[in-house]
């Protein structure tokens, strides 16, 4: 994949092609971004179980010319029952089964209020349009991908006993291989149900009702009530002004400040050419001192000491790269998160930008599946601390800490791009190096997601907290890297390790370039 997808009209990008491809069809058929992004989302829910379900968590960025960006925070918070006592005898909260799913899934509401922010942008495709993809995929049965194969066989000691898992995800009990058929009945009776009776209904209706006599029922102390005290925000999205334009992420509770402070960050070393020492090393310094307040000060906005605009000013900023040393490696670890989700973007032909994340977590989230429903919970609430005290402490309707962040940049020059990945502590990373090289650097678009990434600490499917590099890079300047003290270890050339990226940017001339990460099973869908 080394040549930019480009196309005018509407462009998609996601990282499994069928997705991708429900979001080009409704381009096609005249529909807007929100709407193609609305596909996107059920589709992949569907045909990426492994990564996503409609029990997860999602956000928006969305962008109309002439207009200040709107984010939809679509995260769903710890239930009224999820007290500290609940889980007395436990050190943490359980990663996996019914007690890991203490928190209400809101990416579905997020659908809801997308489609209602963007009313004015002339969406037309009724609801079951915007679902039949997935209402199609789900009943008919998808082609297991390798990845999802691999991280069954993996996972699996830990989730065959997790109530509804193995009736879900095995294949007559024995693990499903690459290619297998998968079907999902009883989510795609699901997805029809919302088509007919709407998104809320997941909230306030029959599918409500449903998931929480099934989550109830296995020991999930999720109840009815919870579903329907549920509300996604519309927030304003934080910003950072660079040379070249601003670029925009998500506020707490995600780690979007986070995403801005490094580029800010970098831009302040003065780095002038790409994929040498300096280019990545002082990312990676610059990502460090990015994290060290995103995980003292960054969580439930409601418990924030600080407003995180105020890590985003100038003098701020000054003072933290004035820390950053252009020869030596800060040491390093610190804690971090795993996470498994999903990026995707989507331009319309009126250049309408989307930049959307979903979510459940962890690999299959809970793993606890509503047999009536299909749907599989995330287990998001497992970020909380139970220790008293603790700034992260559990507590009834506060809100997880995030690693999703979607991200967005308006150009100077009129330009739009709409950016992202999926890797939890890698997302702030990957989307700083796929956009200086392409911002700050010229590279070309595709060029830039395919190029060889590095991780700092740990992201899904990693334990270790050192600095992993692809394989491809120059040996020079691995060796390089560890002369300045960075702890160094080179991974496979092409590794999910580094996240499934994409990207589509809209020319001022309504051309649009698209790229899609060939670590993934993505592609780009063009009008």
């Amino acid at each position: 994949m080394l040549n930019t997808a480009a196309a005018y009209g509407g462009m998609a990008v996601a990282p499994h092609h069928l997705a991708a491809e429900a979001g080009g069809a409704i381009l096609r058929e005249g529909g807007t971004a929100v709407e193609a992004m609305v596909a996107m989302a059920a589709a992949i829910a569907v045909v990426y179980p492994h990564m996503n379900a409609i029990g997860g968590d999602g956000f928006w960025i969305l962008a109309e010319p002439g207009r200040e960006p709107v984010g939809i925070d679509a995260c769903g918070a710890a239930v009224a029952a999820a007290v500290p006592e609940l889980y007395a005898g436990h050190d943490a909260i359980p990663p996996r089964g019914p007690l890991a799913a203490l928190t209400v899934a809101g990416t579905v509401s997020g659908w809801k209020a997308a489609l209602d922010a963007s009313a004015s942008w002339g969406g037309r495709l009724p609801l079951s349009r915007l679902l039949a993809d997935a209402i199609r995929h789900a009943g008919d049965g998808i082609a297991v991908t390798v990845g999802q194969a691999a991280l069954t066989a993996e996972k699996l000691p830990g989730l065959k006993d997790v109530p509804g898992f193995a009736e879900t995800f095995l294949i007559e009990g024995r693990l499903p291989a690459a290619g297998q058929r998968l079907r999902q009945p009883a989510l795609a009776a699901t997805l029809v149900h919302l088509a007919r009776a709407g998104l809320d209904d997941f909230y306030r209706g029959d599918v409500a009702r449903a998931l929480a006599a099934d989550l109830g029922a296995v020991g999930s102390p999720l109840r009815l009530s919870d579903l329907e005290s549920h509300r996604p925000l519309i927030v304003r999205p934080l910003s950072a002004r660079l040379s070249v334009g601003t670029v925009y992420n998500m506020p707490p509770p995600t780690q979007g400040v986070a995403s801005l402070m490094i580029l800010a960050l970098f831009e302040r070393l003065g780095v002038e050419a790409a994929e040498g020492f300096a280019h990545v090393h002082g990312l990676v310094e610059a990502t460090k001192q990015a994290f060290l307040v995103r995980n003292a000060k960054v969580w439930d906005p409601a418990y924030m000491a600080e407003p995180a605009e105020r890590f985003l000013e100038g003098p701020f900023l000054d003072r933290l790269a004035a820390r950053i040393d252009a020869r030596r490696a800060l040491p390093w670890p610190q804690p971090a998160a795993p996470g498994d989700t999903v990026w995707m973007g989507a331009v319309d032909r009126h250049g309408r930008a989307v930049s959307f994340i979903q979510s459940i977590y962890w690999e299959f989230g809970s793993g606890v599946v509503s047999p009536r429903t299909g749907v599989l919970w995330q287990n998001r609430g497992i970020s909380f601390a139970l220790e008293e005290g603790h700034p992260n402490r559990l507590a009834p309707g506060r809100r997880p800490f995030h690693t999703l962040n979607p991200a967005l940049a308006r150009f100077d020059d009129g330009r739009v791009m709409t950016y992202g990945t999926m890797g939890g502590e890698g997302q702030p990373q990957t989307q700083a190096a796929v956009f200086s090289r392409y911002a700050l650097f010229g590279q070309p678009l595709q060029a830039a997601v395919t190029a060889p990434r590095w991780l700092l600490g740990r992201t899904w499917g990693s334990d270790s907290a050192n600095l992993k590099l692809e394989g491809r890079f120059a040996p020079a300047l691995i060796e390089a890297l560890r002369e300045a003290g960075h702890d160094v270890e080179v991974v496979a050339d092409f590794t999910d390790l580094m996240g499934h990226a994409g990207a589509i940017v809209r020319h001022p001339d309504g051309r649009l370039e698209g790229a899609a990460d060939p670590r993934s099973d993505g592609r780009v869908a063009a009008l």
